[in-house]
């Protein structure tokens, strides 16, 4: 006797992307929109995994962040100009640390010449600041600083103001900037919980 035919059940999104049909998924990917589970905008998924309630940024991702915010100059002593540019994000997993690398340049009418550049790298923990929603820099930290072109009492005096003028220049400088729609899916927003630096990236948990 023959068998009857049976109607396919239509299939699920999987994992694999071997199994996954297209049309399939993008139905999967719009009724989950409708329901709220998900953020309408597709540039608001980017790092996040509500799933595994994650967010990750890659190091060229923070780098490109940091970057917007260079130059940065302050005055120091009313005699000293000293800016701060060309910014080069590191990251120490180990230490659970950043770094930034920045190009140095203090200028005064007392200097001879009246320009010098130098080259200081600053470390420093992370935090999370709820009321801006930005991981910030905690407390970093001058770890090395070299003034180009001088050595003795000069190049000593000119290091210690360009460490001082880079940690204060750098406290708090933020690394990313979250949006209230970023961080909300359906009825929830999330708060940003434990902070790990990684070998080419950060993970942040979602709370």
């Amino acid at each position: 006797m023959a068998m009857s035919a049976r109607t396919p059940l239509p299939s699920r999104p999987s994992s694999l992307s071997s199994r996954v049909d297209p049309s399939g998924r993008r139905r999967w990917l719009r009724a989950l929109l409708a329901a709220g589970v998900l953020p309408a905008s597709g540039a608001a998924l980017a790092g996040f995994n509500f799933f595994t309630s994650e967010y990750t940024a890659s190091r060229a991702e923070l780098q490109a962040q940091v970057a917007k915010r260079f130059p940065l100059e302050r005055r120091y002593a009313e005699v000293f100009d000293v800016s701060l540019h060309d910014p080069m994000l590191s990251l120490d997993a180990p230490a659970n640390r950043a770094a930034l690398t920045v190009a140095l340049a203090i200028a005064s009418p007392l200097l001879q010449p009246p320009t010098v550049s130098g080259i200081v790298t600053i470390s420093s923990a992370l935090k999370y600041d709820p009321t801006t929603m930005a991981i910030r820099l905690d407390q970093p930290q001058a770890d090395r600083i070299q003034m180009l072109g001088l050595n003795g009492r000069d190049a000593e005096r000119l290091q210690q103001i360009g460490a001082a003028v880079a940690q204060q220049l750098l406290r708090d400088q933020p690394l990313r900037t979250f949006t209230a729609q970023e961080l909300t899916v359906g009825n929830k927003t999330y708060s940003i919980g434990t902070i790990q630096v990684q070998n080419d990236g950060i993970s942040v948990q979602l709370l």
